[in-house]
């Protein structure tokens, strides 16, 4: 089975040197993601990764609990960047 396999792609190879080779490229593309190592990296980011993210809420004024801004934890004030 082999040898008349290898025989088909000889002479197609002869004939149509085109066709086979973008046949060959079309099925390593297919095949070299499963094979690569990068791969498993990058479905172990894909899972942490997570589908929603929260949307921060501007505080306008009746909100007391909430702060101003979500880089503003509980309403510090940004003074020690007026001190620098």
């Amino acid at each position: 089975m082999a040898g008349r396999i290898a025989t088909f792609i000889k002479v197609a190879g002869a004939k149509e040197p085109v066709l086979v080779a973008s046949c060959a490229f079309g099925s390593l593309s297919l095949l070299l993601p499963f094979l690569s190592p990068y791969t498993k990296y990058a479905v172990m980011i894909n899972e942490v990764t997570p589908y929603n993210y929260p949307v921060p809420v501007r505080d306008d004024g009746t909100m007391p609990d909430m702060p101003s801004h979500p880089q503003n934890p509980q309403g510090q004030s940004l003074e020690w960047l007026k001190k620098l």
